[in-house]
């Protein structure tokens, strides 16, 4: 059953935004994503259902292999041979996605939907200067001439914080730090005024400085422009910090969709207090017991009737349902929607 949902920011965001368009912007239903290979279809993504609006920062977490980067990169025609978008419906400001031809998606992305990848080197040519990569970027989608381009980058450029932007547009990626090189990645997302910036773990590879400098200005970004965000991500503590909703993601599904303030305070689904409980403690680290959710994601070329997350699930409540029914998303008293038969007496549930 598919199920759509939005969801409102923190009261502190509503107030400070209240006279702020909070329209919907992108609408996705049913979502489904196959991987074929010679050992069995994976399903990657299993029917993926959410609502974005102006200025939401959206958070999809769950660990290596849920489903996240595989959602994000179909929602903008970037799914990797041999994936492939079975079913489901995408819409950006009304426009289906779903089904557009290569030229049709290549206008849409980069122009109304800004990419920001975990690795600049990887999305970086090594090869080219910052300054031809950034120019075409803004002259495919726009019709500027070189030199309006240029000082566009360089406006970018400096609104992200690398200094002397007219001289470093002339190096090359591997002139600029990580850190750097991330800005760079950020100053091309938003360089054609995209409606909707998706971010796939930017910060990674960076330090816990740069990574926080580089959070800062993706929240600054968003806010001024009125940008909506989706960020990708394992880490919650990203998630608490920047972004004001959460879809926690497993075994290719939403198991719980609420607001960051919800899932901090009372987290309705297992896996999400699961997920919780395994944020480092350094007392915990220093009595070497390092938290850890016990056993495997399941195998997602198995398509198992009940819930995916009943081999690992510490309720216990009833193994036989939980193994055979598989759980519908339903709402609860607190506003979190859920995929889970016993989510209400689930430790810390504010239903």
């Amino acid at each position: 059953m598919s199920h759509t949902n939005a969801f409102p920011l923190p009261s502190q965001s509503v107030a400070e935004n209240g006279d702020r368009d909070r329209s919907l912007v992108l609408s996705v239903n049913g979502l489904v994503t196959d991987f074929d290979t010679a050992s069995g279809t994976v399903h990657a993504v299993r029917d993926v259902s959410f609502e974005l609006r102006k200025r939401q920062r959206l958070a999809i977490v769950g660990e290596s292999g849920s489903g996240k980067s595989a959602m994000a990169m179909s929602l903008v025609g970037l799914v990797p041979q041999p994936g492939r978008v079975v079913s489901g419906s995408v819409k950006l400001n009304g426009t289906e996605l779903v089904g557009l031809d290569d030229a049709g998606i290549s206008r849409i992305r980069g122009k109304d939907i800004g990419l920001v990848f975990q690795d600049p080197m990887a999305a970086l040519d090594p090869l080219k200067t910052i300054g031809s990569q950034f120019v075409e970027t803004i002259r495919v989608h726009q019709d500027v001439s070189v030199k309006v381009a240029r000082r566009m980058a360089c406006e970018l450029l400096a609104e992200v914080g690398v200094n002397d932007p007219q001289r470093r547009i002339a190096d090359y990626p591997h002139q600029y730090s990580g850190g750097m090189r991330q800005r760079v990645l950020i100053a091309m997302a938003i360089a054609n005024d995209p409606t909707v910036v998706i971010a796939d773990e930017p910060t990674t590879a960076l330090d816990v400085t740069t990574q926080a400098q580089v959070l800062d200005l993706l929240a600054k970004i968003c806010d001024e422009r009125g940008n909506a965000l989706i960020m990708i991500t394992h880490n919650l503590g990203i998630v608490e910090e920047l972004c004001d909703s959460v879809n926690v993601m497993y075994a290719g599904r939403f198991v719980e969709s609420t607001s960051t303030r919800s899932l901090f305070g009372s987290p309705a689904h297992p896996y999400s207090k699961a997920l919780l409980d395994c944020v480092i403690d350094p007392a915990a680290t220093k009595r070497g017991a390092l938290p850890a959710i016990p056993g495997s994601p399941p195998d997602l070329s198995v398509d198992e009737p009940g819930c995916p997350f009943v081999a690992r699930c510490p309720l216990g409540r009833d193994e036989l349902r939980c193994a055979t029914e598989r759980p519908e998303a339903r709402a609860l008293a607190s506003g979190a929607v859920v995929r889970c038969h016993f989510a209400s007496d689930t430790p810390g549930d504010a239903a």
